[in-house]
């Protein structure tokens, strides 16, 4: 075939020709799969796009060759030719591309294959071979009429990589710079950042080009971004929002993009022979093992198709499942526009992937019954997405009848992959490799449990030790006395101090505790979690902070509320003498009142013993800290508002829940502080009159673990305070952004800015991909498979929970699980704050007796 593949891509309006499914036998020969790979590339041929027109035939300028020069002219301080050089290589990169893809699909388009009646004699018809002659000279003319000769556009691997890695954007972003063009410098910069989010300078560059004047949002873009890619994405975020009529607009668009995406990228596959694993020189294959080494190679590189088009440039791993992840949003999206005939469409459609899906069956069969027998009967999936699974399948069948055979690698690419389609023999060895799998990583976790007890034995007198020498730091205020130390409350890392706040200040934080505070606040509204015999009520630094923003209460008590946490944080930070600093991993203004009339011969307590990051286990005196425990939690704190009311007393325990070794008597300005480990057990003895307020506190040492709500307080104080003042640097002292030295060691280095924030990465692209509870099977993330709608009576849309309603934890004053984690970075200008994706949805659980409502997600 003289090193051309044979070309073309799968009709997208194919239908029937396609409805038979090929079963390879044991005694397939090679030429039979051979007829099989020809047959379906013959049945595939169709047309991907056009080029754009090219006003002259002139060969194609090879972007090798202008990159190389592009690079000479940055060492010779040349801008002008550096971006001259490097953006027409950029283009013709594009161009060849572009060029590649319209002659292979315009000639599977025009040269037709006609199989023969008898498949036996497809090899032997002098047609058949001539068809593919006449598409290979097609190629030949096509390109060369807009590429030039082949020869010139063989470009090395190591410059495919430079722009793989959008290196050229790196020398732009300088060149732009040099010449004063800032927009077209920070766009260069964001470009490349979004492949190299750990680029160390680049980071720098971008925090620093935020903070110049003239600098807008706008300029952060993405030079190279994927069209169905970022439709996709802004149709999640307006999904999120709650717009769903917008976000449909944009997922049905990033369909259409993905289509074309994908026809695209299958083209590309289509070319010379890879000889990875070969010789070059010693392969020797026959016509029928050369043609099918070369098209399952083509295969595999069409299936991984998907893989390449479900990953964003800022992430490793592709979402998964991400086509019918599409069809998932849609299907909701309409039903929420109260479009239910294209809710049923999407429905069938995801259906096709996953006919089993418990959920999108409810589903469908609520918006049947909403429809109508009689306007849903003849409603359908989408007849391109069936063509498209089809056709994927047999190709998936053909790949594992090589691998199973030939032992050519295949890895599938697709959850929704019918177990029918993998060998038999396959699935044995795929079940006997888990199973070995499975029994090694548990010999190793118990082999791990065991080193790991041995050391805590060892080491748990010594650490004592140096926790009880660790204690005693300065108290950083003149107010505040300590009570009793860590000794005298009979533990280790226990703290009892007096005068962290003045009593005005307690009734000012009483006051916030009961006009903004709300019942159940944490609990989905469950006014008596912790006891049926008190009502609970709590309020955040964030809620508290909106309410004075909207004028409900005095912005002067909200700032009261932050300033206190805060000064209790530096507290104990210095107290303990921290060589890591505290973050907020939760905070919580709580009040506990006891129900009258419910008091009598009260034996339960007010919040039972327990321990703040792990789960306690009295009976077998241990407490593993695992999940569902707030792991993350390194220390905790109460500070008292009062004493007005009977019981209510804070006592530590044994391990056994039982033996108390201290006891604390609240009173306003009081604080106790200790470590959130298996040391400190504690609970909250019984209210029997009167209302018991404080704010409880916990902390991290992990950064990573700061609390979500906390850092959008911080934004919030900034704004309606103004506490930090925005410097915008002088334009005579702008530090020049320079490339890292990739190319050489020549690249000068003394130009990088030193003085600006190391922790930049781009607002509008969230660090964390999926929540830490996305099943493992990513199914769209705003379908989780593990809640399952109930019914209900009527198609309301699903609500969302108050802000800051989390199931309880196992803190004593615990009022609410952490909204979630976000990684701590360096501080941004106010004005250049951006809004992140909205937080996952959750649905409620109440039933009823009629169909089930169809089901929410939470955001990819």
């Amino acid at each position: 075939m003289g090193g051309r593949e044979v070309t073309g891509r799968l009709l997208a309006q194919r239908k029937q020709s396609l409805q038979f499914t090929f079963h390879p036998g044991p005694s397939l020969s090679n030429m039979a799969v051979c007829y099989a790979c020809l047959t379906l590339l013959a049945l595939g041929s169709a047309r991907v796009g056009s080029a754009d027109s090219m006003a002259d035939r002139l060969p194609l300028e090879p972007y090798d060759r202008l990159f190389s020069m592009a690079v000479d002219a940055y060492y010779r301080d040349d801008w002008q030719g550096v971006i001259l050089n490097m953006e027409r290589a950029l283009q013709n990169r594009a161009a060849l591309r572009r060029a590649k893809i319209h002659c292979r699909a315009e000639c599977s388009h025009k040269m037709k294959f006609s199989i023969a009646n008898s498949s036996h004699d497809l090899f032997m018809d002098m047609n058949y071979f001539h068809t593919v002659l006449r598409k290979a000279d097609c190629l030949k003319v096509c390109e060369g009429e807009r590429l030039g000769p082949h020869s010139l556009h063989h470009i090395s691997e190591e410059v495919q990589l430079e722009f793989h890695k959008r290196t050229p954007y790196n020398y732009l972003q300088v060149a732009y710079f040099k010449i004063k063009m800032l927009d077209k410098a920070v766009a260069a910069a964001h470009t490349f950042f979004m492949v190299n989010p750990d680029h160390l300078e680049m980071r720098q560059n971008l925090e620093y080009y935020k903070m110049m004047a003239g600098v807008k949002d706008a300029d952060f873009k993405d030079l190279e971004a994927k069209a169905h890619m970022e439709a996709f994405r802004q149709g999640v975020r307006l999904y999120t929002d709650e717009q769903f009529k917008h976000s449909i607009r944009f997922l049905e668009n990033a369909l259409e993009e993905y289509f074309k995406a994908n026809a695209e990228c299958r083209a590309l596959c289509e070319g010379p022979y890879n000889f990875d694993g070969y010789n070059y020189m010693e392969y020797n294959a026959d016509l029928y093992q050369a043609i099918t080494d070369h098209y399952i190679q083509v295969l595999g590189c069409k299936q991984n198709c998907v893989t390449e088009l479900a990953i964003r440039p800022d992430r490793e791993a592709p979402i998964e499942d991400f086509l019918p992840t599409h069809l998932d949003y849609l299907q909701f999206a309409y039903y929420n526009s109260e479009n239910y005939s294209q809710a049923i469409e999407c429905t069938k459609t995801y259906l096709l992937f996953y006919p089993n899906d418990e959920v999108m069956n409810q589903n469908l069969q609520y918006y049947q019954a909403v429809l109508g027998d009689e306007l849903s009967r003849h409603l359908t999936h989408r007849e391109d997405i069936q063509t498209y699974i089809a056709n994927s399948l047999l190709e998936k069948e053909l790949l594992y009848f090589a691998n199973e055979i030939f032992g050519v690698t295949f890895i599938d690419p697709d959850k929704w992959t019918p177990e029918s389609v993998i060998p038999v023999k396959l699935k044995a060895k795929q079940k006997a490799e888990r199973e070995t799998a499975a029994r090694i990583s548990e010999e190793i976790g118990n082999l791990m449990k065991e080193i790991e007890n041995l050391v805590d034995e060892k080491t748990k007198e010594s650490s004592e030790i140096v926790k009880m020498v660790k204690e005693g730091g300065p108290l950083l205020f003149d107010s505040v006395q300590v009570v009793m130390n860590a000794r005298l409350l009979n533990g280790t890392q226990r703290v009892l101090l007096d005068g962290v706040i003045t009593d005005e200040e307690c009734q000012e934080m009483r006051y916030l505790s009961n006009a903004a505070a709300s019942l159940g606040d944490g609990y989905y509204g469950r006014p008596s979690p912790h006891t049926p015999n008190e009502r609970f009520q709590g309020v955040t630094v964030l809620k508290a902070l909106k309410l004075s923003q909207k004028g409900t209460i005095p912005l002067k008590t909200s700032r009261l509320f932050y300033d206190v946490s805060e000064k209790v944080r530096r507290i104990i930070e210095s107290y303990f003498r921290m060589e890591t600093p505290l973050h907020f991993a939760y905070s919580h203004l709580v009040c506990r009142t006891a129900v009258e009339g419910m008091q009598d011969k009260r034996e339960d307590l007010s919040h039972s013993v327990h321990v703040d990051n792990c789960i306690l286990n009295s009976e077998a005196l241990e407490c593993p800290k695992q999940h569902p425990a707030y792991t993350e939690r390194d220390y905790s704190a109460i500070l008292y508002l009062n004493h007005d009311f009977e019981g209510g007393n804070f006592i530590f325990t044994e391990i056994d829940a039982k033996v108390i070794t201290a006891m604390v008597n609240p009173k306003c300005g009081r604080v106790v502080a200790f470590s959130s480990g298996a040391e400190n057990p504690h609970g909250v003895q019984a209210v029997t009159k009167g209302q018991r307020c404080g704010v409880a506190l916990w902390f991290t040492l992990d950064p990573t673990q700061k609390e979500r709500e906390r850092i959008e307080a911080d934004d919030l104080v900034n704004m309606l305070f103004g506490m930090e003042e925005e410097l915008q640097p002088d334009e005579g002292d702008v530090k020049e952004p320079v490339p890292t030295d990739h190319r050489s060691n020549d690249v000068p280095t003394d130009h990088r800015p030193s003085d600006v924030p190391t922790d930049h990465r781009p607002s509008d692209v969230p660090t964390d991909h999926r929540p830490s509870d996305v099943p493992t099977d990513h199914r769209p993330s705003d379908v989780p498979t593990d809640h399952r709608s109930s019914e209900r009576p009527a198609p309301e849309p699903i609500h969302k929970p108050q802000d800051g309603a989390e199931p309880a934890g196992d803190a004593a004053e615990q009022e609410t699980e952490v909204k979630g984690s976000m990684t701590e970075g360096s501080k941004v200008p106010e004005h250049m704050i951006k809004t992140m994706e909205p937080a996952p949805t959750v649905p409620d659980t109440k039933s009823t007796a009629a169909l089930n409502i169809p089901s929410t997600k939470q955001e990819l």
